[in-house]
């Protein structure tokens, strides 16, 4: 049996000058090189007639040379250009490559060689430029599917296939099976050897699909137990804090200076029934921007502070968790619950004295930032735990804030809206609650795409609003200017937007660069009114309430994920102004104008997390390395949601039967995660 821990400098091909190429692909072992699938694949097995070739389309063709090579010479270029003319039984092709000087006599007049490359037709004229080809009893570049690999600068596409090949051979079919035999038989899944040499070298489609099922369905499988074992070990842990049911939430409910949804209502019901339970909380709750979160979580700190316990808040920047500090006391003030802030930017003298009352009871409700992760941070009751933002926090660092309690109730609050289905694979060790309405004053925000064109008619419609009072964001993606992306920066932005085109405005810039303390300052001083124009970077994305903000500007919206964007617009209609959402984009690709048709037409953030996965895939929408799984190498949510669901059932129906993977039969299954989860699950 091969060694997959094998380290990859010692594979045939690689050596001491590519070790480091591959190391950029987080390729280190022999299992990781064989585990690097390909992200397309090309077929060069079927050739077509000259006279049926396609202007900017790859293609195969079999041709005889009817000349030798032309060979022409430009020196001060100091290139040389190779041509060559070939012909089948319908028409003949010009065959161009720059500087390869070794193909001078390759060819031979009259024989047979297949050629694959980019067609360009200009007229009657055919040509190829710079194609693999082969003599036609040789199948190196062609004559089948090639993958193609996800690559690192100075390492091509036939090096790493070469690579990859060797690595292959080196196993030689000696891997041990990782699905047990009864799940192989029963959903018909190729084994293990045969799925990894046919992901890589499939002799047709057919096989492609076959292996990538197998491994897809593997990925996802063993995710799914992972999660699973996780929730049943929550669930297993009897001894949660049984809340007392004679604290009423009502109590708070009832002297709310606005009136909860009915969503907001359901949603408390199921965290009053875990809280009074003697199991562990551990619910994920999902709402749009603006639905009303953080009042739920307020009512629940209540009933957790009325009852003896101690709540920590975590949110992911200071100024949301400011900002949380302003909406508990506003409300838990009047009940005598004592809440404190704790950040990076207090004094030294402030947080020792926070930490002293935290230690002795005094204070009720912790809120702050990473801080709060912090060793000398230590609660003398610690009951409720809240994490605002959830993608922002991996597992680890929830574990940490958990750890700091007897096994403390535990609610996950995110506003990044992701599809039902999806949110149960991705949160298996949550329960999930939905707010799926906004309140009833809550504005529908207009939203509009613009291309450059409209620069001047943006600009003006953000000097209208800043003359009626209201205020404006203008995000865009970078904060210095990188002329290759050709992007506006925030501080490029700024600069032309301060001195000329709303030179007399009060415009600032704010950038993760900077520091809290001065972050923090200009949030202040835009929530206070004294700025009328903020340019930032997606530093505003998460929570920051500014109620006279009624216009949010995007510069190069095509760079951002429809779920970001989503986040942005969330930003302004806060308010009771008539808010809007402008887009500016560049570029006029279908896709593109997809996305900005989806932001335009729809504000609901479920329909464009559905939205962003079918266009984006599942990788760039929501990396699962986020909350501390490993990243899927193959799967794509999207498109394997019908596996995903078969799996989810599987799963359930294996760990209701065997909870620990004790059985015999998935031995195999156990190791699988042992393996893929080390450090992250225990069984």
């Amino acid at each position: 049996m091969a060694d997959l821990s094998k380290e990859v400098q010692y594979i045939k091909g690689v050596g001491p000058n590519r070790v480091k190429l591959l190391n950029n692909l987080n390729i280190f072992t022999l299992k990781d090189l064989i585990t690097y699938y390909p992200r397309d694949y090309e077929d060069r097995s079927k050739p077509v007639k000259i006279e049926d070739l396609v202007d900017g389309e790859e293609a195969l063709i079999a041709a005889i040379p009817v000349a030798r090579m032309n060979e022409t010479r430009i020196r001060n270029r100091k290139m040389v250009i190779y041509k060559l003319i070939v012909e089948d039984e319908t028409g003949r092709c010009l065959i161009t490559w720059y500087n390869q000087s070794y193909l001078k006599n390759k060819f031979k007049v009259g024989e047979i060689y297949h050629f694959f490359g980019k067609v360009k037709r200009i007229q009657n004229r055919i040509e190829m430029l710079s194609p693999v080809f082969d003599e036609e009893t040789k199948n190196k570049n062609t004559g089948k599917i090639i993958p193609i690999y996800p690559l690192t600068y100075n390492l091509s596409q036939n090096v790493l296939r070469g690579i990859i090949e060797n690595a292959i051979t080196l196993v030689n079919n000696s891997l041990p099976e990782t699905l047990p035999k009864y799940i192989l038989d029963e959903y018909k899944l190729l084994g293990i050897n045969e799925s990894i040499h046919k992901i890589h070298f499939p002799e047709n489609f057919d096989e492609f699909e076959k292996a990538r099922k197998r491994l897809v369905f593997e990925e996802l499988l063993g995710m799914q137990l992972a999660l699973l074992n996780l929730k049943n070990k929550y669930e297993a842990d009897t001894n949660g804090i049984q809340f007392n049911k004679n604290v009423k939430m009502s109590d708070v409910i009832n002297v709310l200076p606005f009136k909860l949804t009915k969503a907001q209502l359901r949603v408390l019901e199921e965290i009053d029934k875990d809280m009074e339970s003697n199991k562990n909380m551990n619910r994920l709750l999902q709402g749009d921007v603006g639905s009303g979160k953080t009042a739920v979580s307020i009512i629940a700190s209540y009933k957790a502070v009325k009852c003896g316990y101690q709540v920590a808040i975590m949110a992911p920047t200071a100024i949301l968790a400011s900002q949380h500090l302003e909406s508990f006391k506003e409300i838990l003030d009047q009940f005598g619950i004592r809440c404190e802030l704790l950040i990076s930017s207090i004094t030294k003298k402030k947080k020792e004295e926070i930490l002293e009352r935290l230690k002795n009871g005094e204070i009720d409700i912790l809120i702050g930032t990473h801080a709060l992760l912090e060793e000398n941070v230590v609660f003398k009751n610690l009951g409720f735990v809240v994490t605002d933002e959830q993608h922002r926090f991996g597992v680890k660092q929830r574990t940490t804030i958990v750890e700091k309690g007897q096994n403390p109730d535990v609610l996950v609050m995110t506003a990044t809206p992701i599809p039902r289905t999806l949110a149960l694979i991705l949160y298996g060790d949550l329960d999930i609650s939905i707010i799926d309405e906004l309140p009833p004053n809550r504005k529908k925000i207009d939203t509009f795409a613009v291309t450059k064109g409209m620069e001047e008619r943006v600009n003006n419609f953000i000097k209208k609003q800043v003359d009626e009072g209201r205020q404006a964001y203008i995000v865009c993606p970078l904060v210095e200017e990188n002329e290759e992306m050709n992007l506006k920066s925030v501080t490029a932005l700024a600069e032309k937007y301060k001195n000329e085109v709303f030179k007399n405005y009060r415009v600032e810039y704010l950038h993760g660069k900077m520091k809290n303390k001065e972050k923090d300052e200009i949030m202040e001083r835009f929530k206070n009114g004294d700025i009328d124009i903020l340019i930032s970077t997606t530093v505003i994305e998460v929570g920051v309430n500014v109620p006279n903000a009624s216009l949010m500007v995007v510069e190069n919206a095509e760079r951002f994920g429809l779920a970001q964007l989503h986040q942005l617009r969330g930003r302004v209609g806060r308010g009771e102004y008539q808010s809007y959402c402008i887009l500016k984009y560049q570029g006029n690709s279908d896709v593109i104008r997809k996305r900005m048709k989806v932001m335009t037409d729809t504000n609901d953030g479920f329909i464009i997390s559905e939205k962003d996965l079918e266009l984006r895939g599942s990788g760039e929408f929501f990396g699962t390395r986020q909350h501390g799984l490993p990243e899927f190498k193959i799967a794509n949510l999207f498109e394997d949601m019908p596996v995903l669901k078969q799996v989810q059932a599987l799963a359930i129906k294996i760990t209701e039967e065997d909870p620990k993977l004790e059985l015999e039969k998935n031995k195999e299954l156990r190791l699988l995660i042992e393996e893929k989860f080390k450090n992250r699950v225990e069984i």
